[in-house]
């Protein structure tokens, strides 16, 4: 723990000595003529740092050196006070950096990744254990009850990955089910988010907003939710796997409320739990499966393929054989610590693996306990480079199985001084390389993959999370205010964190907190969640809060000086937030602005003071719950109740709701654009790279104008309905200056099915040469025009209601050479047939087509080398699929809610002479997606002759395609660190 410590003051004492040598020092020396006191301050914190150095080295043990970090950060924290007054005063400017400092710390870890961030799951001999439990599962048995088949085992033992390998096989389970969803349930899941989960997942993204549309106005109860859940499943044959079951209670919630009583079709249910008194409790002994740890063959292969060495390269080696089975020995053979361990092991030399052989401890080689484990992962992180340490503690903030996006990880470790950037490589990048180097050292699990196989969340085992809590805790890092917590009086916290449902007073000396997160109810301590008693506050985190955010806990944001991230965003609601005060100006260190689905309309003038924004977010609901006018009852209903609602007897989150749904209908004259009007001046902010969304009909032309001037920005989007061709045309002069611009959305709709215009963008004659991500809804007329083929890095485009008829768009958009997928949504083309002819669409992976008139889609041989997956929803192919036996690399045809093809056996059979043997997903069940063929061949004889329908032709592009290789495999990437 020792070592622990050292490398943590180290890290703060170098952030210490640039600051002692900055602006504090000028602005002390100018003001308090104490230039040599500041200097010798500086040589005394050198000394420090040197001594931790040489300490650390020696790896010494005692309670001294503990005290000395305790005090080396309070140091820091005056240090970074004085620094502070300084910026906020504009007394002194500093001076520019000496690049003739040390290297900073993250080029420890900047690097080639040392780790290989590998599928381990298919590496070791999970055969046998596969076979066993779909044995158990007796899936071919299509009648009965839902049996229940439980995975029992110690942490870290892979009982996880046994699931999702099993969960994943396409002959036993994809096949035989018609609807399958993964749950993670955890010591603490919430009902409500669950229910959403599940209905996703068995039913379907259009199901879920179908769902939530009907309760729409009104509060989300959970027994809405399960009710339009079992209504559902009572006729369907399902397979969920509940992962990581911790309570009998917890059980029997998910039953009753999840699963329908009624349903016969012979439904699967595995459970994956420690307790195997719990197991006993959900199903038979019978069903029970006990999962042991890995062979030592198995283990030794998983272990010299995370350290990046293979059999083959050692085998002659009798020593390193013999040091590579001991060590697997040490670890117990359970897969999470030898995923560990080998990330250590890749960072070094093979003659350096028996010295650390033997810092290894025995216990999990006799006795396989968790507290063996954590003694296995606590030495892990012990090993990683100093900055990469404060990185690691810093995600004991968030819950058990809770998802952590690497956007928002990375910025919120940016605003806290984690990562540092130098002329080759910006802060994001370095912050991104931090996020891969624990991915790598499977320090922190990957969980959701992009198109593009770069891993965009990631989870945090359980065993892990104890880990890094306990570290947390004996550092004065990280304090987790939950349910039944004890008062922390007394202690200086760096992060508070609060979970539960019941957020006690915890008697903090609130002047220390660098970052809060709230992640359940309101904290009890504060009436307003930007309380003076924050003055030191970098991180505002309530994206995941469970509680009404108000215009009143975010009045008092400017005197919150040192924030650097703000983020109000809700994920399980809308904040009741209407206007972002002017005092916003005052936060001259902000960096991100996170304030999406909320009743703001306006931004402020001010926003434009905040030079060193980055990220800025901001949108408005779309939707009015109380005063819609198209539902005028609904809406008089409401305002007769006014005066009660207004008034004291009113309840308080009504009272929030109305207040802020009133401003913003009046504000935006009843409109229901998703965008935000832009000040003048939105130019000045030099340093911005993501700004969303932009209303450009009610922005001035002159700040439309200057987001030609943001020239880093590399994220946009912007919504144009009924904003005036001139103002439209100025965005695309500006869009044109944008040369960074990676992303860029346009929306001229006012709702999913009302499309405007995008014809203007004709206009562009040279689009952003590094566009990777382009999103148009509007009508863009009968043909694309022909910039879109300068878009060679274009990866992701989505197109609805562009009404497009040729085939010179198809010509086009098939010639892209890392096009990797394409979504065309509603209206966006209104051809009857889509033909892939060969060599179009070199590097196309997943195709998704929505709500159009499409009535027949044929692959020819050659085309679409690369594709993956065809998802169809809400269209009548009567004329079919054909062709699917071209596409080498077929996984999945998927066919949504009312996704319909005639002659659906013809398909079956296709896929199933397929070398692949593609899955087919219906979850609807064989007789909604089918279409007769006699209304098939009845319609063919009359609609089609009538009038003939153009055909969307996809030909052989001319000249040479490139085609850039991604070698991810899945939208998830699960591996043993899921274990």
């Amino acid at each position: 723990m020792a070592e622990t410590v050292l490398s943590m003051a180290r890290l703060m004492l170098r952030g210490a000595v640039k600051k002692a040598t900055s602006a504090a020092a000028d602005e002390m020396s100018l003001l308090m003529g104490v230039r040599k006191d500041i200097w010798f301050m500086k040589d005394e914190l050198k000394t420090m740092q040197a001594f931790l150095v040489a300490a650390e080295a020696m790896k010494k043990k005692n309670m001294l050196l503990r005290v000395w970090a305790e005090q080396i950060r309070d140091l820091k924290s005056r240090v970074e006070e004085v620094s502070m007054r300084n910026t906020r005063y504009n007394l002194i400017k500093p001076e520019g950096p000496n690049t003739n400092d040390e290297v900073d710390s993250y080029m420890e870890d900047v690097r080639n990744h040392s780790a290989s961030n590998v599928d381990e799951a298919d590496l070791v001999g999970f055969a046998k254990p596969k076979e066993e439990l779909i044995k158990l599962m007796d899936v071919h048995s299509d009648h009965g009850h839902a049996k229940v088949i439980c995975v029992v085992g110690m942490g870290g033992l892979g009982k996880t990955t046994l699931a999702r390998k099993t969960y994943e096989s396409k002959e036993h389970v994809v096949n035989s089910f018609s609807s399958c969803a993964w749950i993670t349930v955890s010591q603490s899941f919430a009902k409500k988010e669950m229910l959403k989960d599940m209905i996703r997942q068995l039913l379907g993204d259009e199901s879920l907003k179908r769902c939530l549309s009907k309760l729409e106005g009104k509060t989300v109860q959970i027994e809405d939710l399960a009710e339009y859940l079992t209504e559902k499943l009572k006729d369907k044959r399902y397979f969920i796997v509940l992962d990581d079951l911790w309570t009998i209670d917890a059980w029997r919630c998910i039953t009753s409320i999840a699963f329908p009583s009624s349903n016969i079709k012979g439904s699967r249910i595995i459970v994956t739990t420690r307790d195997l008194g719990l197991a006993k409790q959900c199903t038979s002994e019978s069903l029970i499966y006990h999962l042991k740890p890995l062979q030592i063959d198995g283990a030794r292969n998983l272990l010299l393929r995370k350290s990046r060495q293979t059999q083959r390269a050692i085998e002659n080696d009798e020593n390193t054989m013999t040091l590579v089975t001991k060590i697997v020995k040490k670890c117990g053979c359970l897969p999470l610590a030898i995923l560990a361990i080998g990330g250590i092991l890749a960072t070094k030399q093979v003659a350096e693996w028996r010295h650390f052989y033997n810092q290894l401890p025995s216990e999990l080689e006799t006795n396989p306990t968790l507290e063996a484990m954590r003694r296995i992962l606590t030495l892990s992180f012990n090993h990683l480079p100093s900055h990469l340490k404060s990185c690691f503690l810093y995600l004991s903030i968030f819950p058990e199985d809770f998802e952590i996006q690497r956007r928002r990880l990375v910025e919120r470790w940016i605003a806290e001084g984690y990562v540092r950037a130098n002329e080759r490589v910006s802060i994001e990048d370095a912050g991104v390389s931090y996020f891969n180097e624990l991915i790598n050292r499977s320090l922190i699990q990957p969980s959701r993959e992009d198109t593009e196989g770069i891993i965009q969340s990631c989870r945090v085992h359980d065993i892990m999370l104890d880990v890094m809590l306990s570290i947390s805790r004996d550092e004065n890092f990280v304090y987790l205010a939950r349910d039944n917590v004890t008062s922390s009086s007394g202690e200086n916290y760096r992060h508070i964190a609060y979970h539960g449902d019941r957020c006690p007073n915890i008697g903090m000396d609130w002047s220390h907190v660098r970052s809060l997160t709230v992640l359940g109810q309101r904290p009890m301590e504060f009436p307003s969640l930007c309380s003076p008693n924050l003055k030191m506050l970098r991180t505002l985190d309530l994206e995941a809060v469970q509680f009404k955010v108000t215009q009143n806990d975010i009045n008092s944001i400017g005197l919150l000086r040192h924030l650097k991230y703000v983020n109000i965003r809700q994920t399980n609601g809308y904040p009741s937030v209407y206007k972002l005060p002017g005092s916003i100006g005052k936060l001259q260190g902000l960096l991100t602005l996170d304030m999406q689905d909320t009743c703001i309309v306006t931004l402020p003038a001010e926003i434009s003071r905040l030079h060193r924004l980055r990220s800025l977010r901001c949108s408005r609901k779309g939707f009015y719950s109380h005063f819609d006018l198209e539902d005028s009852k609904k809406c008089l209903a409401k305002i007769l109740r006014l005066p009660m609602i207004l008034t004291p007897l009113g309840e308080p989150d009504e009272r929030a709701d109305v207040v802020a749904e009133l401003h913003m209908n009046f504000t935006s004259l009843r409109s229901k654009s998703k965008g935000v009007r832009v000040p003048r001046g939105i130019g000045n902010l030099k340093e911005l790279q993501i700004l969303e969304v932009v209303d450009i009909k009610r922005t001035g032309s002159k700040a439309v104008k200057e987001l030609g001037e943001l020239m880093q920005l590399k994220e946009l989007s912007v919504v144009t309905q009924g904003a005036s061709e001139k103002k439209c045309k100025i965005l695309c002069r500006a869009i044109e200056k944008l040369s960074p611009l990676c992303s860029l959305n346009v929306d001229s709709s006012e709702s999913q099915y009302t499309g405007g215009t995008l014809e203007w963008l004709h206009c562009i004659s040279s689009p952003p040469p590094l566009l990777r991500t382009l999103e148009l809804n509007g009508c863009l007329g009968e043909e694309i025009t022909d910039w879109f083929g300068n878009l060679t890095n274009l990866v992701n485009i989505t197109l609805r209601g562009s009404n497009l008829k040729g085939v010179k768009t198809m010509e086009i958009l098939g010639a892209l050479p890392n096009l990797m997928f394409l979504r065309l949504y509603w209206q966006s083309c209104v051809a009857k047939k889509l033909v892939f002819k060969a060599g179009a669409f070199p590097s196309i992976r997943k195709l998704d087509i929505y709500e159009l008139p499409v009535r027949e889609i044929r692959f020819e041989k050659g085309a679409a080398p690369k594709m993956e997956m065809i998802e169809i929803w809400e269209c009548n192919l009567w004329s079919g699929i054909s062709g699917v036996n071209q596409l080498p690399r077929l996984k999945e045809i998927s066919l949504g809610f009312f996704g319909r093809v005639v002659r659906l056996g013809l398909l079956q059979e296709e896929l199933d002479k397929h070398p692949n043997h593609p899955v087919l997903r219906m979850p609807s069940g064989r007789g909604l997606h089918e279409l007769r063929d006699d209304i098939y061949t009845e319609t063919e004889g009359s609609s089609v002759e009538e009038e003939e329908a153009p055909e969307s032709s996809l030909p052989e592009p001319v000249g040479e395609v490139t085609s850039r290789t991604v070698d991810s495999e899945d939208d998830l990437l699960y591996t043993y660190n899921s274990c």
